[in-house]
């Protein structure tokens, strides 16, 4: 079955109040809306990892020659868009990843409107034979684009 990375950023979808501002309660309902989405996805043996991520002013890049690591603090203002957490599925179609998707998309915000957030999905490789060839083709596809 393939495996999904289900992305969601600080992108606000239709409301972009930011979350500090929300009245305790819809804060409680938009994590408990993920918690239970979370349990069914888990009974179902499709949810196999996921996490809520720190803020951007907490991130930081380690980058090496091989030697000593050189780490750079954030924030980091340059980024359009920061990763605040991710899932990753395993389904039995692109169709349930995309479904799955617009599940955590419609996560309730203020009002218990749904946000709409943007989630990105993106296939996980397995690293396999198969996987190293599909690698091997985008490349070469993404150099003719360039």
């Amino acid at each position: 079955m393939p495996k999904y990375l289900l992305i969601v950023d600080f992108q606000p979808g239709v409301d972009d109040t930011p979350m500090s501002e929300w009245d305790p309660a819809e804060v409680d309902a938009h994590l408990a809306y993920y918690g239970r989405l979370n349990a069914e996805l888990e009974a179902s043996g499709e949810l196999v990892g996921g996490t809520i991520l720190t803020g951007p002013d907490l991130a930081f890049v380690v980058r090496s020659d091989g030697t000593a690591p050189v780490v750079t603090d954030g924030p980091f203002q340059e980024f359009k868009e920061w990763v605040a957490g991710f899932q990753v599925i395993d389904v039995e179609s692109r169709e349930r990843a995309v479904e799955i998707a617009a599940l955590v998309s419609a996560v309730p915000g203020r009002g218990g409107v749904p946000l709409q957030q943007p989630i990105q999905v993106r296939q996980v490789m397995d690293a396999g034979p198969a996987d190293a060839d599909e690698m091997r083709e985008w490349l070469r596809d993404a150099g003719e684009g360039a």
